[in-house]
């Protein structure tokens, strides 16, 4: 009989999982400066963790071909997810930037959001995810 038990408990688990919803964040990014290099695109869904190299959610390494560029992260939960990419023209693997930490190749946030004089938020940059989406993001020269 327990083992009836454990078997019915296993499959509703594995039925539960299987109806688990996911969906799509595509990013289509223009205004790509060239063709040097790669663009390293971070995704996240902590606020802690945002802007943070080793604590990316997902993450893709794209080499560009041409002023736009497309990329669709797939199979995630419902959630809040931001984006922060750069294109590494030199391949250091690391954002440059000048004396004063002005970066100088280019850079771009989720829902275009321009920085100032520091990093944005997570939140500033954030969208909830609970169907498929798109992010039109413009690299910052």
């Amino acid at each position: 009989m327990k083992t009836v038990a454990n078997l019915l408990f296993i499959l509703c688990a594995f039925m539960l999982h299987a109806q688990k919803e996911s969906f799509s964040l595509t990013v289509k990014l223009s205004h790509v400066k060239s063709s040097k290099g790669e663009i390293r695109m971070a995704l996240y869904n902590h606020t802690e963790k945002f802007t943070k190299v080793d604590k990316t959610y997902r993450y893709a390494c794209l080499k560009p071909t041409g002023e736009e560029l497309v990329y669709e992260f797939k199979d995630l939960e419902k959630g809040n997810y931001a984006i922060c990419l750069f294109q590494d023209e030199n391949g250091n693997k690391k954002l440059d930037t000048n004396y004063l930490g002005i970066p100088t190749e280019s850079y771009a946030f989720s829902n275009n959001i321009r920085p100032r004089f520091s990093a944005p938020t997570f939140e500033e940059c954030s969208t909830y995810l609970d169907k498929n989406k798109v992010f039109l993001i413009k690299m910052i020269y």
